[in-house]
């Protein structure tokens, strides 16, 4: 049985050269997400969030293999991220102010059916405490900036407002969604300098 790989199979979305912005078209997307609000290294909703959202990805993942014989790799953890003050992502940088949406990448084949079986199985055994936050929905970004980041979350801001108020502008774009993340790395076993990280900003075209 063939396990499918989408970060190998869509390179242009989770593999972007991390020395320019490139230009995207994100197709429409199928996700389990979350939402939630406030500091991901302290806020317990998020941590609760992440459990949910794994547990609940890696038993979809286990029904697809054994029901349909369709077999895949768990894609990425990602997050779409605002503020009342988008200014907090790039140089306030005040986390404790932050609104999230995470989500991991589903499959087209795996249905509400089986999203709603592995919801009751992750009940059963685990029952974490965000499982009912837990909901599957498709996602279209479509034209997107977007650059690889290679290095601490914390460093991100000046990559953000060169993305923002450089490069989107001076070509000829203008923000149209949610800024997105995509954490390559396990920030639990990767050091901070290592962390490789999709920055995504969904854009119009005003030219």
């Amino acid at each position: 049985m063939t396990k499918l790989d989408f970060k190998k199979e869509w390179k242009h979305l989770y593999n972007p050269p991390k020395t320019k912005f490139t230009v995207v078209d994100v197709p429409k997307m199928q996700f389990l997400m979350v939402n939630g609000h406030g500091d991901p290294n302290t806020a317990q909703e998020y941590q609760d969030a992440i459990e949910a959202l794994y547990g609940v990805a890696y038993k979809m993942k286990f029904i697809s293999k054994k029901t349909l014989e369709r077999d895949y790799v768990v894609p990425p953890l990602e997050g779409l991220w605002w503020a009342e003050d988008m200014a907090t992502f790039s140089t306030a940088r005040d986390k404790s102010q932050w609104d999230w949406t995470m989500m991991i990448m589903t499959p087209e084949w795996v249905t509400v059916d089986i999203f709603a079986n592995a919801v009751t199985q992750v009940r059963e055994a685990k029952n974490p405490l965000s499982l009912d936050k837990v909901r599957l929905e498709q996602y279209r970004e479509g034209l997107s900036v977007q650059i690889m980041h290679v290095g601490s979350f914390d460093d991100e801001g000046p990559v953000l407002a060169e993305m923002h108020s450089e490069f989107i502008p001076d070509n000829g774009y203008i923000e149209n969604g949610k800024h997105h993340e995509i954490y390559l790395s396990d920030f639990r076993k990767v050091s901070p300098e290592k962390l490789r990280t999709v920055l995504r900003q969904p854009v119009l075209n005003v030219k």
